[in-house]
This record gives structure tokens, sequence and C-alpha cells, in this order.
């Protein structure tokens, strides 16, 4: 029998919630059961016990009208000639063990004559006789019922797999199957070196001999590290779509639990069931829940926490190491794991998954778009070189914008103008654009014709301007975008001086137009700074020389810094404000020349953008070239809104408007 037929024939396992048993619940049940076979079998306060009379003595009475009630019940067998008489006197005249009572019972032979006497009373009735069945009835039908009931609550409980509280060690690693949303290596784009690194799993797995016959031993664990949203777990997804091999699948989030002990169970029986499907694949999505660091953090470290680590450990490489189990974990923070984790024999192997480059987008979107309908003015290579810095995730959901922005306006197919909007809607935010007065507009206008006019002129053809707009979006009030021509992996200082000037050139041209200075620009001035001070403490960019300044100590296994130290003395610290005041200075001067040399190119691109609200790149370096537009603009019109929501517009606009004063400017760069 081959593997694949036997894999085949394996069921996959099933992880079945724990809130399915409620031991709460149970205890509840059994107490309530307990206590009714207690008040009817084992009650010690009884009821009172009726007084014994002969029937002589019954018929008598009823005679004188004593008895207010009674009953006549023959036996089965004997008919009438042995009877059982009980009811009730109308005051208490009788005696039993205990005191007075009104209840009776009497027991013996009835002639004919005492029940014509007692029929002439009126105040008997003849109940049929009880059987044996009658009796079964009254005695074990309880018990039955009992029992019934503690099997229901109790031991089908019990029986159910993955259920229960024998269960609670269980691994809840689920066995993945290949018929079903099987993912291979040509679904996963953007990492090639990842692709080629894991595929010799694959390969050591359908052909081990290839490997063993030269000594070569296959790694235990591989370790994908990488930025959230990379492709960490679709990667794994296909290796085993790829590999004819089971494929457990489990979270480190399923490990750790509030009792000790539970954590390091789950380990243990999660390897022994790789070991009875050896060889095997065993994927750990954010191991760094269980694998953190121990004895860290504040108060010391977590007992069942390190316990689990423990065992994780003692199974992957210890004393009972199997053969044929194969790890593959997945995180984004490697630097809080343990050390004993990442050595050679436990994760031998690190595989990092990091953002696309341009060409790695390109492919992301071409998998992603297998789905979607395209138009032929699509191209997916523009929509590469605009989102620098985004993972294969954040390329999906661009591409699903698109498709959602296509819906709405009821295209047949997803358009470039689509995919503009969408990119800058996930970017930026969603149009606002009732927002701005005309005041407000017309000193937007200028701010980013500044930023557009300086980086043009600036611009060494590696970052063309491309597109420009005053249309609100999230906190910004405007943006001045534009596309990378390819990634940018080091940045000269040269290029670093002309990003602070292009940052300037928004703040000097609301002062020249104006006359005044607005809060508009402080994304702008933060920005300009953050790169000056990096430039000074952590490039070596100035006149103090190649030292690294901004060194600090951190509490990284705890996600957040918690203290910072700086190693500058007061001297230096002054002598580093002064470099970044000096460059950020002397680039304000250098960017108010080249506004001041194109000024009457600034106002036409002002005047534009308040005409048409958008324009592209193209049009900024038209105007500076030829002093006029030359290509036409394609006015995107803004969606009309029902009468009331129009009227409400304009009544919340002053105050919308008033609230953006204070919005950050957004990053030059979709990065």
């Amino acid at each position: 029998m081959s593997l694949q037929d036997d894999n085949k024939k394996r069921r996959p396992l099933k992880s079945l919630p724990p809130e399915s048993f409620q031991p709460k619940v149970l205890l509840i049940w059994l107490a309530i059961i307990a206590a009714i076979v207690a008040l009817f079998y084992f009650n010690p306060a009884k009821a009172p016990q009726p007084a014994q009379l002969n029937i002589q003595r019954v018929v008598e009475m009823a005679e004188k009208g004593e008895i207010a009630q009674g009953s006549i019940r023959s036996d089965a067998q004997g008919g009438r000639d042995w009877s059982v008489l009980s009811g009730e006197t109308k005051e208490p005249i009788l005696r039993n063990e205990t005191g007075p009572t009104k209840t009776f019972v009497a027991t013996g032979r009835l002639t004919d004559s005492n029940l014509e006497r007692l029929q002439k009373s009126q105040v008997f009735t003849e109940k049929p006789a009880a059987t044996l069945m009658t009796s079964l009835m009254i005695n074990v039908l309880p018990i039955v019922v009992i029992i019934g009931l503690l099997y229901f609550l109790f031991v089908r409980q019990l029986r159910q797999a993955g259920k229960g509280a024998l269960s609670f060690g269980k691994s809840r690693a689920k066995l993945l199957t290949r018929e079903k949303d099987r993912i291979t290596f040509a679904d996963v784009a953007g990492c090639d070196e990842a692709k080629e690194e894991v595929s010799e799993v694959v390969d050591f797995l359908k052909d081990p001999k290839k490997f063993q016959k030269i000594g070569g031993r296959i790694p235990k664990g591989i370790l994908m590290v990488g930025p959230p949203g990379t492709g960490k777990t679709l990667l794994a997804k296909a290796i085993a779509g790829e590999a004819d091999v089971p494929f457990f699948s489990i979270s480190g989030s399923d490990f750790v639990e509030m009792f000790v002990g539970v954590g390091a169970s789950r380990v243990r029986d999660m390897f022994e069931q790789g070991r009875k499907n050896a060889p095997c694949l065993i994927f750990i999505d954010e191991i760094d829940a269980v694998g953190r660091q121990r004895g860290a953090g504040l108060g010391g470290g977590n007992d069942e926490r390190e316990q689990t680590l423990n065992s994780l450990l003692v199974e992957m490489d210890g004393f009972d190491t199997q053969e044929g189990i194969i790890i593959i974990a997945a995180t984004n923070r490697p630097d809080v794991l343990d050390s004993a984790l990442l050595r050679p024999g436990r994760f031998d192997r690190q595989v990092t998954i990091d953002l696309p480059d341009i060409i790695g987008r390109e492919q992301i979107l071409r998998v992603h778009a297998r789905k979607i309908a395209l138009a032929d003015n699509v191209d997916l290579a523009v929509i590469a070189r605009g989102t620098p810095g985004l993972s294969g995730a954040e390329l999906a959901n661009l591409l699903n914008e698109g498709a959602l922005t296509a819906a709405r306006h009821n295209k047949k197919k997803v358009e470039m103008v689509d995919m503009d909007e969408a990119r800058d809607k996930v970017l930026w935010g969603r149009e606002r654009r009732r927002v701005m007065d005309d005041a407000e507009k017309r000193l937007v206008a200028w701010h980013e014709a500044g930023h557009a006019i300086v980086q043009a002129v600036l611009d060494d053809g590696t970052m063309p301007v491309h597109k420009v707009t005053i249309i609100p979006r999230g906190q910004s009030l405007g943006s001045t975008t534009y596309l990378p021509t390819k990634d940018i992996l080091t940045q000269p200082k040269k290029k670093l001086l002309n990003q602070i000037a292009m940052a300037m050139g928004g703040r000097i041209a609301e002062k020249l137009i104006t006359g005044d200075l607005s809060n508009g620009a402080y994304g702008d001035i933060k920005q300009a700074t953050r790169i000056a001070r990096a430039m000074v403490c952590d490039y070596g960019m100035s006149e103090l020389g190649p030292i690294a300044m901004g060194e600090n100590q951190d509490t990284v296994f705890l996600g957040r810094d918690i203290t910072r130290s700086q190693h500058v003395s007061e001297e230096t610290a002054r002598r580093i404000d002064d470099e970044v005041s000096k460059i950020l200075n002397g680039e304000y001067a250098r960017c108010e020349q080249i506004i001041n040399e194109h000024r009457a190119a600034l106002d036409k691109i002002a005047l534009a953008l308040l005409e048409h609200e958008t324009i592209e790149g193209k049009h900024v370096l038209e105007i500076l070239k030829t002093g006029d537009i030359q290509s036409p603009i394609t006015t995107v019109k803004p969606p009309k809104l029902p009468v009331a929501a129009d009227a409400a517009a304009k009544a919340a606009a002053p105050a919308a408007a008033s609230d953006a004063a204070g919005a950050v400017a957004p990053s030059p760069s979709p990065a």
C-alpha cells in the first residue's frame, strides 16, 4: 500500500470546542437527582404513620359517621377475602405511636355483610386491585429514570472524542486533507528564495534516499520569520499541498492554559500523533505565544508556558527523539524566542520572508488577480510601483477594494481608475469632499503645489510626481504622491536632503501666498526633523563624524520600550541639536529659493488644483517646461448625495473644517 493510499484512509482529526462539556451543569443535575433520591428513599423525617385498626371497628365508625373518606382495595389473588381499608376520620380521635391522627389502615378478611354496611355509609369507594406490573412501575421506574439521567449527562459526555474532562490534555492539532482547498507553490508569489528553501523539505519527504546516500540530514525544524501578512501561513499550506505526507496544523496559543501541565501534555500528545503518522509535517503558527524566553518579564516567568516550552524542547531534540517528524513554525517576533529553541538540532533553519520587492509585488498581484475581472487598461506593474512597503495580504486587499469600487459604479470590469481610488483609500482613507470652505481649499492648493514644484525640480528620475490632490482623505486635507521607479534599498545623503527640502515646500508656499503660517505643515516638519536627526545620530552624515548616538536599552521581550538610556553627554546633545537645526534651516532656505524661482509655475499648479481638485504628475512637468498644461485633465466627479444627506453635509461642513485645520499632512510617498 502506498503512502498516498494510507493517507486517504486516515480520517482528519476534528478539533471540538471544549464548551460542549460543561462540568457545572453536570454537577447541578447530579445534586438535583441526589436530592430526589434522598427525599423519596432516605428521608428520615417520614410522614406520620396511620393508626392500625381491624375491619370490624372501621365498619362501626363508618356507621356512626366518624369517617370522612375511605377506600377499599382488594388483593389481586385473594379477591375480597383479603382487603385493605384506608382513609381519614373527621376528627383526630385515633392514636398511633406518635400521638393523635386522622389516618387509619385496616387489613383482613372483608365479609359480604361488612362490605354491604360500608357501602351504605357512602364514604368508602372501591379501587381496582394492585397488579404486579403496577407495583413494578411504582417501585422500579424512579430508579430507571435516575440511571438514564446519569447516562445522558455523564457517560455520554465522556464517550465523545475530544470532549470531556478526560480529553483536557489532548492535542488540538488538525490533520489537513489534500483534497480540500489545496494550495501549491504556484499559488505563492513574491518569496522565491523562501520557496526554494522549503521545497527541499518536500523533496526529502518524497525521495529521502536522494539525500541519505551522501549523508545529508534534513532539518528537524524550520522557522519562518517575517512581518505580518507576508505569506508565512500561506507558504506552510503550500508545503502541505506539495508534500504527500500527513500535515498537522496548530496554533501556539492552543498550548497555553491556566492550568499548569496542560500545555506540556498537549505537546506530548501532538508528537505522539506525529509518530503514529510519521513521516509527517507539524505546523505551529505564532510560536512566540509558547516559545518566549524563559525567566523573562516582570515578576518572574509563567510556569505553565515554561513547562510547555521545556516539553517542546525535549520532544524536538531529547533522549526520546524520533525521526520523521518535521516542525515548521511561523512568527513575526523572532527576537523574543528562547535561545534553546533556535539552536541546531531543533530549528536548524530560519527562512526569512520579507516584504516583497517591486517584481514580487507584481507577481503577487497577478496571483490574486486571477479571480477578478480586470479591464485592459489595468497595468499591474504600475500598481506594484505605487505600493512600496505593502505586504501580500495588503496587496490582496487592494485588489478586493478595487473590485468593490467598480461594483459600486455598476461596472462589469475593474478599470485603472478604480485601482487608483482603491490604493488611495487603503493608504490614506476615503474621500471627504465637504470638510473645507473656499479659503481653506485655496490654502491647501498652494500648500500641495509647493510640495509638487520642489519635488519635480529636485527629482533625478527615480521619484517622479504621480498625483497632486486637494481632496481630503483620512486626517489629511491634501496629498502629493510620487511613484518610485525601483525599490529604494539605500538612501544617499543627497536624497535625504532633497526629502527635507520637499517637506518644507508646503509651509513656504503657504507663507508666500497668505503672509502667515498655519499648523497644516505639522506632519511635514515632524517628518523632516525625524530625517535630520537620523542623519546626525544614526547615519553619521554630519560634522560630528561616523558615531552612532541613538543607542538605547529596550526590554525587547515585553514588546515595547520600558526604559531608555541615552549614551551622550549634555555637551554632545547640544551639538546634536545644533547639527539638526543646521540641516533643517539650510534645506528650508534652499526650498525657499526654488519656489521663488518658479513662482509662476507654483501659481499655475495651485489654480489647476482649485479648478480640477486633482492633477497628475505629467501636468506638473508640463507647467514647469511650457508654462501651461498640455494634456487633458480627467476630472473625477464627486458622487451625488440625496437632498437630505446633502443638506446635512453642508450643515456639518464648518465644524468638520475646523477639526481638520490641525490635520497632519501625509507623507509625500505611499511608503
